[in-house]
Order: structure tokens, then C-alpha cells, then sequence
């Protein structure tokens, strides 16, 4: 189970100490000593902002990759994946069940850009049996935040 803790700080990564005390009523010294506990140990890697792209001016393209590989003897999936994972252009790389073995993220500044991504550097790396790229159209929902905050549309009236 999660740590409360963490939880606050996922659903808000900017409370301060004083504020999670009061939040789940525990000393702020306690708090300060746990926070600084999961960033030592790794349970907390880091803070990030939660940007809508098309608000921030951002009119790069996100793709997500398949990727099927041969695991490695000795080392599975783990070195192929880190030695994708390395890559600029790589924001995050999950081993997955079913179908293929990795689902890549990517960014780039345009779609030549993933496509060369995957043409020259991944589809190139000993290991790499095939890919498929999926081409992020619109965000709706991102690390628990909804991007639209438009209103609900709303009916109009039926006349007689």
C-alpha cells in the first residue's frame, strides 16, 4: 500500500511540509525526515509539472512504440530497455505483458523526427525484432490531472 505521504505528493508535488502535516495530522519534522527518506531510497525519483502541451505552447508530437525484442541471456529485457531508455527522446519505457515486450514514449519536435527516432536509432539496436508507432492525437486525462476543463455541453430545449 502506499504511503500517504506519497499519495498527498503525487496528487500535489508543491504542499509544503507544514501542509502535509496538517493534512494527515502528523508532526512536520516527521514529515520532512520521511520525504527526504523516499528521495534517498529512491521511492520518490523526482517532482514534475503536469503541463497541458497545446496551453504551454509546446506543438511537439508524443508517440508511443511497441517494441518486440529478443531477451538478452544473463540479461533479459533489462539492458535492451536501459539502453533505450537513454535516449533524449525517450520520456518513458515500461516492459509490458501481451503483445510486444516495450511500450517506448517518445517525443520529438515533429513526426520526422519520432520517425527517424525509430528508423535510425531503434529499430537499428541488436535485439529490436520489430516496432509499431502510435501517434498521440489529443490528451484527455495525464498522471491523474484531466487536460479539458471544458464545461459539460449543454442540451437544447425541445419545443412543442
Amino acid at each position: 500500500m502506499i504511503d500517504p505521504i506519497i499519495k498527498q505528493l503525487q496528487k500535489n508535488s508543491k504542499l509544503s511540509t507544514s501542509e502535509l502535516a496538517d493534512l494527515l495530522a502528523r508532526d512536520e519534522k516527521e514529515i520532512a525526515e520521511q520525504i527526504a527518506t523516499f528521495e534517498k531510497e529512491g521511492a520518490i525519483l523526482g517532482y514534475q509539472a503536469v503541463v497541458d502541451p497545446e496551453k504551454a505552447g509546446d506543438s511537439g508530437v508524443t508517440a508511443l512504440i511497441e517494441v518486440k525484442l529478443t531477451p538478452e541471456r544473463g540479461g533479459g529485457f533489462d539492458r535492451l530497455a536501459s539502453r533505450i531508455s537513454k535516449f533524449d527522446s525517450v520520456t518513458s519505457c515500461y516492459l509490458m505483458s501481451g503483445g510486444y515486450d516495450l511500450a517506448v514514449v517518445v517525443t520529438g519536435g515533429n513526426l520526422r523526427d519520432v520517425a527517424s527516432f525509430v528508423t535510425e536509432k531503434l529499430s537499428t539496436i541488436e535485439g529490436v525484432i520489430s516496432t509499431a508507432t502510435h501517434f498521440q492525437l489529443k490528451i484527455y486525462k495525464q498522471s491523474g490531472f484531466f487536460a479539458q476543463t471544458e464545461s459539460e455541453p449543454t442540451r437544447l430545449a425541445v419545443a412543442p
